[in-house]
């Protein structure tokens, strides 16, 4: 019996891959996404699900997560995917972060942003009490959802209400054009797409030369008794989101973090805080790069992570959970390249993933199958 054969195969059932499927199964077209794991277990479920626009780099990673955001809402209620936050609080401590927020506001990025002044700020974090506070920055744009449940819940509704075709527990071993070989046979495919997540070795490791990854380290927080008003950010991601650091205005801010809290910097440490249904919180998170980073967890930088937390919450609630993650990491927002004729390698090179896939995904199936985008 020959091969099934697909309009697209994807090769990957991360984010990543999964918006490549969405975007092509929108087309009408025949899709199978094919991985080596019975069910997520990579980046893709081990973040805080946040849906980050304001602050990613000006441009097309911007107008990317922006897409994607809409897209995120789009199907949240149909694939059962709760959206558990919407908005963002960027909480200004020193007066240099106040000025990067305030320059940031005048940048064409700045759309669904506003400046809260000090007294503002305090009434809008509730009981939240920063040790330092000049004000923060606000957004309406971002939303959140559960990674853990949310990427299962996505796969679960792209099979059954658009038809896509899954063959998990099955490793790919080539690709070419037109044709999956894999430890269950061929899969043929008129066009594919290659995910790998942050698997660097398997396939086209060549076109991924410059690229290693960066290992994370994140925690659960028990419920603190009260709701946030947004998911929190502090003033490290203004030194690390580049719409933010790319600014003239972040210089000030990165020379006096780099006096007062140099550990942090030196371990990639910023400050994300998101809260799920049952009240717990999501916190993080560092970085530290290697092609094989270890999978240990350090008590140091777990305390660099809630050291910031108690700069701008006060108490810390017990630690529920403790984990690591790791993804690509290279200089640009991704790669995406053309291996063989009707093959694209796609890789999230930014740990942007949740906040930018769905519109990267459109962009490269849009090119990929021009005639279906364009009908």
């Amino acid at each position: 019996m020959p091969p099934e054969s697909f309009d697209l195969a994807v090769v990957g059932a991360g984010i990543v891959g999964l918006a490549h499927a969405l975007a092509a199964a929108r087309l009408g077209q025949k899709v199978v996404v094919v991985d080596r794991d019975a069910q997520a277990n990579g980046a893709s479920i081990r973040n805080f699900g946040f849906v980050t626009v304001t602050g990613q780099e000006q441009g097309d990673v911007w107008r990317r997560a922006r897409r994607s955001r809409d897209v995120w809402a789009e199907v949240a209620g149909p694939a059962g995917i709760a959206i558990e936050q919407r908005g963002l609080l960027l909480v200004a401590q020193r007066p240099e972060a106040r000025l990067v927020c305030e320059a940031f506001l005048d940048t064409d990025m700045a759309a669904g942003c506003r400046w809260l002044d000090h007294a503002a700020a305090r009434t809008r974090l509730g009981g939240i009490r920063p040790v330092q506070l000049e004000g923060a920055l606000e957004s309406d744009v971002e939303l959140r959802v559960e990674s853990r449940t949310a990427i299962p819940a996505l796969a679960a509704w792209l099979e059954t209400a658009h038809g896509v075709s899954f063959r998990r527990g099955v490793a790919v071993q080539g690709v070419d054009t037109g044709c999956l070989t894999t430890a269950a046979g061929e899969i043929r495919a008129r066009a594919i797409v290659v995910c790998p997540g942050d698997d660097l070795a398997t396939l086209f490791p060549d076109a991924l030369a410059g690229v290693t990854r960066s290992k994370l380290q994140m925690l659960r927080l028990a419920a603190p008794g009260y709701r946030l008003p947004a998911t929190i950010m502090s003033d490290l991601g203004l030194t690390r989101y580049l719409g933010y650091a790319a600014l003239p205005a972040a210089r000030p801010l990165r020379k006096r973090l780099e006096s007062e809290q140099p550990a942090q910097l030196a371990n990639g440490v910023h400050l994300i805080v998101a809260q799920s249904a049952d009240g717990s919180l999501v916190v993080g998170d560092s970085h530290h790069y290697g092609k094989t980073p270890d999978p240990f967890s350090s008590e140091a930088v777990d305390r660099l992570i809630l050291d910031e937390f108690r700069a701008v919450f006060g108490a810390v609630p017990p630690v529920l959970e403790r984990w690591t993650g790791t993804y690509a990491s290279a200089a640009t927002h991704s790669i995406v390249t053309t291996p063989a004729a009707g093959v694209r390698l796609v890789v999230v090179t930014s740990g942007t993933g949740a906040s930018t896939s769905f519109g990267l995904a459109e962009d490269v199936i849009a090119d990929l199958l021009p005639q279906k985008a364009n009908a």
